[in-house]
């Protein structure tokens, strides 16, 4: 007769790992106390043995839900499969689940505060920036970590990449390609604070003594379909820039499309660069040169901040910041300029 193989225990993942089962249960719980490569030993040791927490034990003791809520603008944007990923398989190593939601609504705090009393989540991750935070301040204390592409409120925890200056990067980049001619497709700024991908292009404008013509900068909203729109506008003017810089890939895909359908070939005609490096940069054509971020770095250190300010931890009282390099990635979109 066959008996039911028994479940893997804390111990078994500590003989896997060559550890004290406390240090094991260090690990899952607090790895900041336990270097990395004891924390990469265990994570393999969990993997091999197939161990998984008793999360309702765990919850009933801690008195928390083990959850997170993550709020992204739009699941289907393939931006965030990287970022959704990565915090999935980072809040799973720390033993806590992922819950993730959107279109919130013009009252976050209304929305949200139902999985906090209900103590159905622990604390939230927030990468929609058109969320006003300042909303959520009176949500009782409620741990929260913003990473998005605008700047966050000051009182916010946040990991978010170097926006600002990834969009020097990318004008300085066209200058260097001999383009003077620089156009921007910005993405909406419905929070209070300013979009800092418009404000590295102009201050980049600026300081190449550059022309910053209203005509020149169009407002999209992160979708393809703005940067087709942005085509027809750009196509129109008797006077084209000879290189557009978009604040993200989707819509440097979508210039590009429209400005195919109008006759004008990038980059014979315009150069364009993008945001964010998405899976589909590399293989579009023409290949999109890009400022990549490092999503799945963006999404891990945003989840562990936030489960280090659950669980007390965070080594810091004032609000963390947490400030990551984004990668000039040159492909065949940019081009030198014909003279």
């Amino acid at each position: 007769m066959d008996f039911p193989k028994k479940p893997p225990t804390i111990q078994d993942v500590a003989r896997e790992a060559k550890v004290s089962a406390a240090t094991v249960s260090r690990a899952l719980s607090t790895p900041e106390k336990v270097s990395e490569s004891v924390r990469e030993r265990v994570a393999q040791a969990v993997r091999d043995t197939g161990y998984t927490m008793n999360q309702a034990a765990r919850s009933l003791r801690m008195q928390r839900a083990r959850t997170i809520l993550a709020a992204v603008p739009g699941v289907g944007n393939s931006y965030f499969s990287v970022v959704l990923d990565a915090v999935i398989t980072a809040a799973a190593e720390r033993g806590y689940g992922v819950l993730v939601t959107s279109r919130i609504g013009d009252d976050p705090a209304n929305f949200l505060s139902d999985y906090f009393h209900s103590s159905r989540a622990d604390g939230l991750l927030i990468f929609d920036g058109l969320l006003e935070t300042r909303k959520l301040h009176g949500m009782g204390g409620v741990p929260l970590v913003a990473a998005y592409d605008e700047l966050p409120d000051p009182q916010i925890n946040s990991v978010i990449t170097d926006n600002l200056q990834a969009a020097e990067r990318a004008v300085r980049h066209l200058v260097n390609l001999g383009h003077r001619r620089i156009a921007h497709i910005s993405g909406l700024s419905r929070n209070s604070f300013p979009n800092e991908r418009l404000v590295g292009f102009r201050k980049a404008m600026f300081e190449h003594r550059l022309d910053l013509r209203e005509e020149w900068t169009f407002v999209g909203d992160y979708i393809m379909e703005s940067g087709v729109a942005a085509a027809a506008h750009f196509a129109s003017l008797k006077e084209r820039p000879t290189a557009i810089f978009a604040a993200n890939d989707e819509m440097a895909m979508g210039v590009i499309s429209g400005l195919r359908r109008a006759g004008i070939e990038c980059p014979r005609d315009i150069s364009v660069i993008g945001f964010d490096d998405v899976p589909g940069a590399r293989s579009y054509y023409p290949a999109l040169t890009t400022l990549r971020q490092p999503r799945d770095q963006i999404g891990r250190l945003a989840t562990e901040t936030l489960i280090n300010l659950i669980e007390g931890t965070a080594a810091t009282a004032e609000p963390v910041r947490i400030v990551l390099r984004s990668e000039l990635v040159v492909r065949e979109s940019t081009a030198a300029l014909h003279s």
